[in-house]
């Protein structure tokens, strides 16, 4: 086996997939792209081994000397709010010119033929796909579902507040960083994923009322969910601080969840690192960020 570069890898989907990489292939066999190799982070992984280039996806003589002698690339999608297909183009077109064999690229789930459009997200993704596609390297692309992390940023607080969403009865397989992570490693380690596309659906779905509910029976008080108008969803959101663009983008996703875009299982991911996913109810069981309600 090559050499394996992961870029983004101090996010939280990288830095997740880097760890769990670590265990699986020599330090010396794994490289990173990151904006600061001089971070605690990076540099104890460095001390064992593995080689960080500084440099970042709008740079493209930081990407080809990253690449060098690099078999596959783990490409972490840029932030929204970013010239993401200049970023994304750039990273497939120097691991190209470096020679690289295989990119992954980590997209967003969509339902076939759908027309589902998440601002800063959706239309540069498919954008992504279709270069990769066209660039004669191998490539697989996993298509990721809503963090089980960052689902509470679409309702708040909800043992203040409840679970205050706009109106929708569809449902999301959300999955976890950690199982999205065991995936990408499954297979930068092994053959036979070259040339196709995943979709990395949690184990099964919840409404955001199914949420308030399992909340409920884990906290032992009612926590109520209420529907309100989108308005009063994105007053409420910019009353709390949060910049306009922001909470378009927030709606954005609540809107293709309670229309059901990201409610089918499909059961890659459970193929792909060999046992069932973590459920929403365990993950807000074992990893709810909030503290418990002060009687």
């Amino acid at each position: 086996m090559g050499k394996i570069l992961i870029t983004g890898a101090t996010s939280n989907l990288g830095s997740r997939t880097l760890e769990l990489l670590l265990t699986k292939v020599p330090f010396n066999q794994v490289a990173v792209l990151v904006r600061n190799t001089e971070s605690e982070q990076i540099k104890r992984y460095v001390k064992e081994g593995v080689e960080a280039h500084q440099g970042d996806y709008l740079d493209y003589n930081s990407l080809l000397q990253a690449f060098n002698g690099v078999e596959k690339v783990m490409l972490i999608s840029a932030p929204a709010f970013t010239d993401r297909n200049t970023q994304h183009f750039n990273v497939i077109a120097a691991a190209k010119q470096a020679g690289v064999k295989q990119v992954l690229f980590t997209s967003i789930i969509r339902k076939e033929n759908s027309n589902l459009i998440i601002p800063e997200v959706t239309i540069s993704d498919i954008f992504a796909e279709q270069a990769l596609k066209a660039s004669g390297l191998a490539y697989t692309i996993l298509r990721n579902p809503p963090y089980l992390e960052v689902m509470h940023s679409y309702y708040g607080d909800p043992l203040k507040v409840g679970v205050k969403v706009p109106e929708g009865l569809g449902k999301v397989a959300a999955a976890s960083l950690d199982d999205l992570a065991a995936a990408n490693v499954a297979i930068l380690t092994q053959n036979g994923h070259e040339n196709k596309s995943y979709t990395l659906s949690g184990s099964e779905g919840s409404s955001f009322a199914d949420i308030a509910e399992a909340l409920s029976e884990i906290h032992g008080i009612h926590i109520p969910y209420e529907a309100i108008s989108e308005t009063e969803y994105s007053d409420t959101m910019v009353a709390n601080g949060l910049p306009v663009p922001m909470t378009d983008f927030l709606l954005g996703w609540v809107r293709a969840i309670n229309t059901g875009e990201f409610s089918e299982t499909s059961g890659d991911l459970e193929r792909l690192i060999g046992q069932k996913p973590m459920t929403y109810k365990d993950f807000l069981k074992n990893k709810f960020p909030y503290s418990k309600v002060e009687n």
